[in-house]
């Protein structure tokens, strides 16, 4: 599959990891360039691409920026027309230990109507980004989940292949409204990692009992 990840920090650069490894055809970019293109060279297979049309060729888009650029770095890479667009933001306070919205709307709802000639879909923002670098496998038999909400099916299905193609498993979590739950979840596994201490290798899951 042919990917443009749109953004160069931890998050961007642990999706182009798992994505070339996993046999997709990678493109990155970045608001700083250099960045864009360390990362590409990191991991073979990759390109790094300036934002303008960037899109023109892929066929999903992995938003990896922060939300408060989410919406520009988006209308730089060009038409979005019928494109996936894979939101793994939380709209997070400066402190990192709340959100800024919640309840009646979410971070996904709103990029989707700046953008809506695209598929958006809510996937891995219940992550953290030393858990997407390393892998899907914790050990015994554990395997990290990613939620996946949007109201396109075809949309929802393509992020649960790719997140399945890096190994891991995933939930269906059904309208692109539900990400106003899959983001306060991200809220409180980031308020476990750094302000209790349990760091970084954690991650929420569901589990059914037999």
């Amino acid at each position: 599959m042919n990917i443009l990840v749109l953004g160069a920090g931890n998050m961007g650069a642990a999706f182009v990891k798992q994505l070339t490894r996993a046999g997709h055809q990678v493109t990155v970019t970045a608001r700083n360039f250099e960045k864009a293109q360390a990362v590409a060279a990191a991991h073979p297979g990759a390109t790094a691409v300036a934002a303008a049309n960037a899109a023109a060729q892929a066929e999903v888009v992995v938003l990896a920026t922060g939300y408060a650029d989410a919406v520009s770095a988006l209308q730089s890479v060009g038409d979005l027309t019928g494109k996936v667009v894979i939101d793994i933001t939380n709209p997070l306070t400066a402190d990192f230990m709340g959100l800024t919205l919640g309840y009646s709307t979410s971070a996904a709802e709103e990029i989707a109507k700046a953008v809506p000639q695209a598929h958006v879909v809510k996937a891995f923002n219940t992550l953290f980004a030393q858990v997407l670098a390393g892998g899907a496998d914790f050990g015994g038999g554990q395997t990290a989940t990613v939620f996946v909400a949007g109201d396109s099916e075809r949309a929802r299905q393509t992020a649960s292949t790719l997140a399945e193609g890096m190994g891991f498993k995933t939930v269906d979590a059904g309208s692109l409204k539900n990400a106003r739950y899959l983001e306060p979840l991200a809220g409180l596994n980031i308020y476990l990692g750094y302000g209790t201490g349990l760091g970084t290798g954690i991650a929420p899951t569901w589990i059914r009992k037999a």
